[in-house]
């Protein structure tokens, strides 16, 4: 009897060690690095912005994924559009050039909406681009030398088709 029951452990053994990985569950892939994907995120919505006098249509990125992937893996960029990112609160921002393929300009805004900074971004690099207020609520994605081109300088008021981004971005509901 002893030596059935030694027989079966060892068979059984061998059957558990036989086996092969089971597949990883659907979820399992989700922590995976969303910048690393090698494809762009989906067209986010979108919003109209007035610079000055030009018209743009930006989309919208509110969360902390949609902050974190923005215009990596895209190609181009329309010479009227942009991509503005909403942060809840004030505060000091850095942006990078990790995986973007464009040229951009990177555009500090203030809570009220007034332009704060301009700074010039360089394909793939991934030297942070920090801005120099601690005031940044909101950032503005364009390409490279728009501002420059549009003559739109920090100071000026930056509204949405809505209204005020304050207004726009934060109306209580």
């Amino acid at each position: 009897m002893k030596r059935l029951s030694v027989l079966l452990l060892a068979c059984v053994c061998t059957l558990l060690t036989a086996c092969p990985k089971p597949p990883a569950s659907p979820g399992a892939s989700a922590s995976a690095d969303p910048t690393e994907s090698g494809q762009p995120q989906p067209k986010l919505p979108t919003i109209k912005l007035w610079l000055g006098a030009h018209e743009m249509v930006t989309e919208i990125a509110r969360t902390p994924i949609e902050h974190q992937v923005g215009m990596m893996w895209r190609t181009n960029m329309a010479e009227m559009e942009g991509m503005i990112f909403i942060f809840d609160e004030p505060g000091r921002r850095s942006f990078w050039m990790r995986n973007t393929l464009v040229p951009l300009d990177i555009a500090y805004i203030g809570p009220d909406g007034t332009l704060l900074e301009v700074h010039a971004a360089q394909p793939r690099n991934e030297t942070p681009l920090p801005s120099e207020s601690d005031r940044v609520q909101f950032v503005l994605e364009t390409r490279q030398g728009w501002f420059q081109r549009n003559n739109v300088k920090p100071g000026m008021l930056i509204r949405t088709e809505k209204g005020s981004l304050p207004e726009t971005f934060f109306r209580r509901r």
